[in-house]
């Protein structure tokens, strides 16, 4: 051994051994050369099935095999035949029904995908249809067959299991349009300008009245006949106003004394004037205001880019100054995040899109559902009504909350004394009883129409003295007696739906709503980012969100699958792990050779378990 002395300077260095009496030898490395898997895309690649590429729960084959289901009469109904080959409807569906699912909405969007993505590549089969043909496919093709696409699809998913159309969760959201936010047109300032409008032109009848007695007779007569100036009666009196025009024309060609002639002229020039305000100015604007009445409807707004849309309040305000847009109210149904069926409206509140949304529902050979479950703001006494329906034909039950069902929870509105429900009820005298102890008697009834045109009938009840009473300034506001107004109707359906929503199992039905619907919107908009409409018009939004709403069947379908596989997956694979610690256990007979044959004596079925935990922990 050597004899050199250990300092620290040399204490961290690396000791070597002598083995024969010679010094080992560290070997020199070796100066290895990178090495690459083989890569040149210049080289001539040939795929043989261009079908093997995609996995096998791929959304594409999900929308190839919904689309193949759909019988060819059925969308070839919709061409009337001859002239040039069109592009196969099944092909085109396939591919707009994918772009939508990989957040692909614009027509030029779709035509580069079918170019560039291997998957839509498959479902085109090679072909490229450019952006002009997708455009009218979608615009003008599936305007006529989205109904019976869209009803088609969820009866496959009936049958397929995936949903039953018993529990119907229904909600809606505002989707904006694709229009111009400044482009608005309001209706009270058209029917302001239009008052205006016609102030001056009973001013300028009022001009012409001075003119001539004749003439003034006339429009007097007209004036009194209508009192409400129509386009025809200015005609009439634009008309009139040219003859007398044309006769004073002639009169000054035919003239020659000089001041003659200035004075008709000048007399022209006061005919002139009023018949110019109503060729160049009354008649035009009344047919602009009957125009924009005619496309109000019974909004209050709409937008010149997309007539059909509605400004209505976005959550998607950046500006938090309450900003208006143009866009639509989106009302879906959903099961299990499946839509099962949807409308546009151009309302924005969803209270008056219930009734018409589950009318169209009823119209499609669709089932109608056993449940409608929805939020506080579906809960009027109109939608309660038409979901019961009538003692022989009843539609369906429901889980909707009214408004003040929370906030009568509370212990603040139970010991409220201006609330009547606080109060105590004599049913023979049909009166109420205050907390000052009087009695509020029963007056008279009383009909309402409520903003939609529904009757509401109410009992007025009041109280019969509140003079002096401590209470009143509690109780109520009014200069008189305190009066109640209550609606029979309406409380027995709010009732039914207390009593439905504090059950336990319907209870448990209901917590599900926020998972349902909610979640759908947040998938569509969150996570597709599908915020705005890229179609205009009422009809073609309806076939883009049927689109959006496919699209999103057809990724829950091609995710459940996949889990389902994944599961099986895991099950095939812990089975055979199993086996093979079986077949390890058989390889071992003697024990005495492993290092489990401590084991033995002890307790021999913990071999398995040892052996399978180091299995386990070997993968790591």
């Amino acid at each position: 051994m050597s004899n050199q002395m250990i300092t620290p300077e040399n204490y961290n260095t690396q000791m070597t051994l002598p083995l024969d009496g010679k010094e080992e030898k560290t070997p020199a490395k070796r100066n290895l050369a990178p090495t690459f898997k083989p890569y040149d895309n210049r080289q001539v690649q040939m795929i043989y099935d261009i079908e093997s590429l995609i996995p096998e729960h791929h959304v594409a084959r999900v929308v190839d095999e919904m689309v193949e289901a759909i019988p060819d009469e059925q969308l070839f109904s919709h061409y009337k035949g001859g002239g040039r080959s069109s592009y196969h409807p099944k092909m085109m569906l396939k591919i707009i029904l994918y772009a939508y699912s990989q957040k692909v909405y614009s027509c030029r969007g779709i035509e580069k995908l079918v170019k560039e993505n291997i998957p839509a590549m498959w479902l085109s089969a090679m072909q490229q249809p450019d952006f002009r043909t997708i455009n009218e496919f979608r615009g003008g093709r599936m305007k006529i067959l989205m109904d019976e696409l869209f009803e088609a699809m969820i009866l496959k998913l009936i049958e397929e299991n995936y949903i039953t159309m018993e529990n119907y969760f229904l909600d809606g959201t505002k989707i904006e349009a694709n229009a111009n936010k400044y482009s608005f047109v309001w209706k009270k300032s058209t029917l302001k300008f239009e008052a205006k409008v016609r102030e001056k032109i009973q001013e300028t009848l009022q001009y012409i009245q001075e003119l001539t007695q004749l003439e003034a007779g006339t429009a007097q007569k007209e004036a009194k006949e209508d009192p409400e100036i129509t386009e025809q009666n200015l005609e009439a009196i634009a008309q009139k106003l040219e003859e007398k025009v044309e006769i004073l024309t002639e009169e000054i060609e035919q003239e020659s004394d000089t001041k003659v002639r200035k004075e008709k002229r000048t007399e022209r020039k006061k005919w002139k004037k009023p018949l110019k305000r109503i060729r160049e100015n009354f008649l035009p604007r009344l047919a602009k205001y009957k125009e924009q009445n005619e496309i109000f409807g019974d909004r209050n707004s709409y937008s010149k880019t997309d007539k059909d849309a509605t400004f209505m309040r976005m959550k998607e305000d950046h500006m938090k100054n309450g900003q208006l847009k143009p866009g639509y109210n989106v009302q879906i149904g959903t099961e299990n995040q499946f839509i099962l069926f949807y409308t546009i409206h151009q309302r924005p509140t969803d209270t008056r899109c219930f009734i018409p949304h589950m009318e169209k529902l009823a119209s499609t050979s669709l089932p109608m559902p056993q449940t409608v479950i929805a939020d506080a703001g579906y809960g009027s006494e109109e939608n309660y009504v038409y979901a019961v329906g009538d003692e022989k034909e009843p539609r369906f039950e429901f889980l909707i909350p009214y408004g003040s069902y929370v906030k009568e929870q509370t212990r603040t509105y139970k010991k409220d004394i201006k609330n009547a429900k606080n109060w105590t009820y004599c049913e023979e005298d049909d009166c109420f009883i205050c907390p000052n102890g009087r009695r509020v008697t029963f007056k008279k009834y009383q009909n309402k129409k409520n903003p939609s045109g529904y009757e509401q009938s109410f009992k007025i009840y009041e109280c019969e003295d509140c003079t002096d009473c401590p209470l009143k300034a509690k109780c109520t506001k009014a200069k008189g007696n305190r009066q109640v107004h209550w609606n029979p109707i309406f409380e027995e359906m709010k009732a039914k739906a207390k009593t439905a929503l504090e059950c336990e199992e319907k209870a448990a039905i209901y917590a599900r709503r926020k998972v349902e619907a909610e979640s759908v919107f947040g998938h569509i908009k969150g996570n597709r980012s599908f915020r705005r409409f890229s179609l205009r018009g009422l009809d073609k939004v309806h076939v883009e969100f049927g689109i959006v709403a496919l699209a999103h069947n057809f990724l829950k379908v091609a995710g459940i699958r996949q889990l389902l596989s994944d599961k099986n997956r895991k099950n095939i694979k812990a089975s055979g792990e199993k086996r093979i610690v079986f077949l390890h256990l058989l390889h071992f007979r003697d024990l005495s050779d492993s290092p489990f044959f401590y084991l033995k004596q002890k307790q021999e079925k913990s071999v398995f378990f040892v052996w399978s935990r180091l299995l386990y922990l070997s993968r790591g």
